[in-house]
């Protein structure tokens, strides 16, 4: 299989939404409302946020391919909470479920993490609801640490993950 990553330009939209709101849809089917799902997976907004994002240059996103076909995404950029400030926030990682265990998360995970570092940043954290244990499972696979940090995201808890780079 090859496996090819790059960085997001204009015209990804399409793509970046199709796998974010697909992710979304077996991912969070148990955690979230069924309504919260439903407006989360609006494919239109999402292609909308994508193009505008990517007209704005702001963040830093990816997207792998496997054998040209694009499964896996994710997006990283300075943090939005001050508690963190200075600090890289992985904003999301969210993949299609028929790759799922074959390591290209794991790709993906160095690629922003050593990306991060590049930028001169020393630490990078993450929210992830508290029920997404097998999200939990993977970023602590790359030594990250929970903390005390909660809050209220939609019907659920998030809670902050942080990673010295």
């Amino acid at each position: 299989m090859g496996v090819n990553l790059r960085k997001v330009k204009i015209g990804d939209e399409k793509t970046l939404a199709f796998i974010q709101t697909e992710s979304w849809k077996y991912a969070f089917k148990d955690i979230i409302s069924k309504e919260d799902l439903e407006e989360c997976t609006n494919i239109d907004k999402a292609i909308e946020m994508y193009k505008s994002l990517l007209e704005k240059e702001i963040g830093n996103g990816y997207i792998l391919f496997v054998d040209d076909k694009a499964h896996l995404m994710a997006y990283f950029d300075e943090a939005r909470d001050t508690e963190a400030e200075g600090f890289a926030e992985l904003i999301c990682i969210h993949s299609l479920r028929e790759n799922l265990g074959k390591g290209y998360g794991k790709v993906m995970m160095n690629h922003i993490l050593a990306e991060a570092k590049n930028q001169g940043y020393s630490k990078i954290y993450l929210w992830v609801f508290e029920e997404n244990k097998r999200a939990r499972r993977f970023y602590e696979s790359f030594d990250f640490k929970e903390t005390d940090n909660k809050k209220e995201f939609l019907t659920a808890t998030e809670v902050m993950y942080l990673k010295e780079l």
